[in-house]
C-alpha cells in the first residue's frame, strides 16, 4: 500500500481493469469587465467502445453527450443569465429543452439551490445531465466569488484598512459541510466571535 496519504487504498493483488466509460466535467469561473461573472461548464460522456444507441451509433472514443452551459452571476450569486447548449446528444430531440434553463434567471446560489433547480427543470421539465451539471457550476461560482473577496481583503490589509475590526455578516460557507459547522474550529477562524455580535443575524 502506498504511503502517500492522498492515494486511494489499493491491494497488492488488485485485478486488472479496462476503461468502459468516461465522463468529463470542466467548470471555469471568469470575471467580466462589466462587474458580472461567467461560470462556464462542459460535460463530455465518452464510451470506449462503439455504442449502438436508439437513434444512432457512436464510434469508440466518440461523445454520447457534449453539453455546454454558461451561467452569469453577480457578486451576490444571483443568476443574471443562463444559456444551455447540447452540441451532441443521443437523440435528435434533446436540444429542444435548451430554452427551459433560462427559467433559472433570478435564482440565488445558496443553501437549497439544487432543490430549487430540480423544482424548475427536474424530471420531464429538463435534461437530467444539464440539471446535474448545475451542481458543480454552483460550487464553481462560489469559489470564484470567494477568490475575488480574498483578493480584496488582501488589498485592504496591504493598504492599512481597518475592515478587520468591522462587524461581519454570517458567511455563506457556515454550516455548508462538516468542516464549516458553526461549532467547529474552522468556523471560529472564518467568523470570529469578536466580529459576530453586531450582525449575528445578517
Amino acid at each position: 500500500m502506498s504511503n502517500d496519504r492522498n492515494a486511494l487504498p489499493t491491494s497488492s493483488g488488485a485485478p486488472s481493469r479496462k476503461t468502459i466509460h468516461t465522463r468529463r466535467v470542466h467548470c471555469t469561473g471568469y470575471q467580466r469587465s462589466d462587474g458580472l461573472f461567467d461560470i462556464e461548464a462542459e460535460l463530455h460522456d465518452i464510451s470506449a467502445a462503439d455504442t449502438d444507441l436508439l437513434f444512432k451509433v457512436v464510434p469508440a472514443g466518440g461523445a454520447i453527450h457534449h453539453m455546454r452551459v454558461i451561467m452569469t452571476v453577480d457578486r451576490d450569486l444571483v443568476i443574471q443569465d443562463l444559456q444551455a447548449r447540447l452540441p451532441t446528444a443521443p437523440t435528435p430531440y434533446c436540444a429542444a429543452i435548451e430554452p427551459a434553463y433560462s427559467a433559472l434567471k433570478g435564482l440565488q446560489i445558496r443553501s437549497g439551490f439544487r432543490q430549487q433547480v430540480k423544482s424548475i427543470v427536474g424530471g420531464v421539465r429538463g435534461c437530467t445531465h444539464l440539471t446535474e451539471l448545475l451542481g458543480p457550476m454552483a460550487t464553481t461560482a462560489m469559489q470564484t466569488i470567494l477568490a475575488i473577496k480574498r483578493g480584496e481583503r488582501s488589498a485592504h490589509k496591504a493598504g492599512g484598512s481597518s475592515a478587520d475590526a468591522q462587524p461581519m455578516p454570517k458567511p455563506q460557507l457556515l454550516d455548508s459541510c462538516h468542516t464549516y459547522r458553526q461549532d467547529g474550529m474552522a468556523a471560529k477562524i472564518l467568523w470570529p466571535e469578536s466580529r459576530r455580535a453586531a450582525r449575528a443575524d445578517a
